[in-house]
């Protein structure tokens, strides 16, 4: 009975096999005395044992040859009487001599070995505990004495689940890394968009004439491409240009100039004649190259003339932020009293470049609300003003008038006024600009004119057509919605894109 007690009690610790070995070797030692004397504590440990086990061990003598039986039969007693209140003790025990994991195991075997005791535990008294606790020192002992390589087995059985409880937390730890990353990331996105450099003028003015360069500039590369300098190839060169809307005279005139030069000649091939009509195109726009100086004159006064739809309005809102940014102080004038929402429109322009807007009601005259425009801008010392007309047809007699009516009414205050005429042309609409330049020119003589929308239209070439015709200087190009995108003309930056070779 004593050893199935054992066997029960000490199995989950491993260690029955450690008390027949340390039994064994105890048979053979010599040193059976000093065994021997450790039995009457063992008998006093013993009180709660039943009446036939005392009896049993009363005839034993120290001098007895046997002393391993005895032995194995208290170290059971002793494990059937330890209280409840001492299991821990044992489980330090096993902390000494094993890892965390066995540990636990011991906590969750150690009730089940309780449980299985049949001595009462509520009925020890003081110095039956004392003696136990003795009995708990001497078996510890032996158990620290006792060979640790039969716990390792069990302790490398455990180890593989510490790790898979350690690989299963290490997931919840990379969320939290990964949030922090992403949080660290909105941080970083503005910088990067902060990094990309603006594109040049030229790269977008490069860009925007993709369609007119289709039939001009770089597009005379596959026409004139592997071919000999005769008739046909003057005759594909006139029915090019006439398609990119240069114009039937400003065509002609281009084609004798290269004609002279071919019959004289000087050149060998095609792509000198690329090379020739590249300069007559470029000579052209030259002499309408000429920006614009508003110095000298305060204020200085720029009345915007045109038909409906080309941009007036857009074209002056640029303008002012333009000449903002030159340090210059601006004023506009709503003189477009016709159309629906032009005082709001340009109103919405002066808000957002902070610049006064002198506006009346709709309806109200147009030469009225650009003379008191004049006179709050002298009287503020504004350095320019730009006043918007409404959009009138080059046809309509009575309206072209009407504009007369607004030159003279600004004569008043400043004989030079206004010392800036400018038409504003939509590109895509060819040949119509032309008829729109010639009209516009003789009712109040032009002196500059905005060409816009050259961005989004193949008919770019009618540019050489007003160059060449009337001669009117070009101040601005429009080929873009930004306000970046209304620059002062340069006829070689135009040349230059216009004749780029495709990437």
């Amino acid at each position: 009975m004593a050893k199935q007690k054992k066997r029960g009690f000490f199995s989950w610790l491993g260690l029955g096999r450690q008390e027949e070995e340390k039994t064994e070797q105890s048979q053979t030692q010599p040193e059976s005395g000093e065994m021997a004397h450790s039995d009457p504590d063992a008998q006093i440990v013993s009180t709660e044992a039943s009446a036939p086990q005392e009896a049993e061990r009363q005839p034993l003598n120290p001098d007895d040859d046997a002393p391993a039986p005895v032995e194995r039969e208290e170290t059971a007693e002793v494990a059937d009487n330890t209280p409840l209140g001492e299991m821990p003790e044992e489980a330090d025990v096993v902390d000494k001599t094993a890892d965390e994991p066995v540990t636990a195991t011991v906590e969750e075997t150690a009730p089940q070995a309780v449980e299985a005791s049949d001595s009462p535990v509520q009925t020890a008294s003081p110095e039956e505990i004392l003696l136990q606790e003795e009995a708990l020192e001497t078996a510890r002992q032996d158990v620290e004495d006792a060979p640790l390589e039969e716990l390792e087995p069990d302790v490398v059985e455990e180890e593989p689940q510490a790790v898979v409880v350690a690989q299963a937390e290490v997931p919840e730890d990379e969320p939290a890394e990964a949030v922090d990353e992403t949080a660290l990331t909105p941080s970083a996105l503005p910088q990067e968009q902060e990094r990309p450099t603006k594109e040049g003028f030229f790269s977008r003015l490069k860009r925007s004439l993709v369609k007119t360069r289709q039939n001009l500039g770089s597009g005379f590369v596959s026409l004139f491409r592997g071919k000999k300098i005769d008739d046909d190839l003057f005759e594909e060169l006139e029915e090019q240009l006439l398609i990119a809307d240069v114009g039937m005279d400003t065509t002609r005139k281009i084609i004798a100039s290269l004609t002279e030069h071919a019959s004289r000649k000087q050149l060998k091939d095609a792509e000198a004649l690329m090379a020739l009509l590249k300069e007559e195109m470029a000579a052209i726009l030259e002499k309408v190259d000429e920006p614009l100086n508003i110095e000298g004159k305060t204020p200085f006064v720029i009345l915007m003339v045109g038909v409906n739809g080309v941009g007036k309005t857009t074209t002056i809102g640029k303008m002012a932020r333009q000449y903002q940014a030159q340090g210059k102080s601006v004023m506009l004038a709503a003189g477009d009293t016709f159309r629906a929402a032009a005082v709001e429109q340009l109103q919405v322009w002066g808000e957002r470049n902070n610049v006064p807007v002198v506006a009346q009601h709709t309806g109200a005259d147009s030469a009225s609300v650009i003379f008191d425009a004049i006179q709050a801008a002298k009287a503020r010392g504004v350095d320019v003003l730009i006043a918007d007309t409404a959009g009138r047809l080059q046809n309509k007699s009575h309206l072209m008038e009407e504009l007369k009516k607004i030159v003279r009414v600004m004569k008043k205050l400043d004989e030079q006024a206004p010392h800036e005429v400018m038409l504003t042309l939509d590109a895509s609409t060819g040949q119509n600009a032309v008829s729109q330049a010639k009209l516009f020119n003789e009712a109040v003589g032009l002196s500059g004119i905005a060409l816009t929308k050259l961005d989004g239209t193949a008919k770019g070439g009618v540019i050489f057509a007003i160059a060449d015709q009337f001669g009117i200087p070009i101040r601005y190009i429009g080929v873009g919605e930004r306000i970046e995108d209304l620059r002062p003309f340069k006829a070689d930056d135009f040349i230059e894109a216009l004749f780029a070779r495709e990437d």
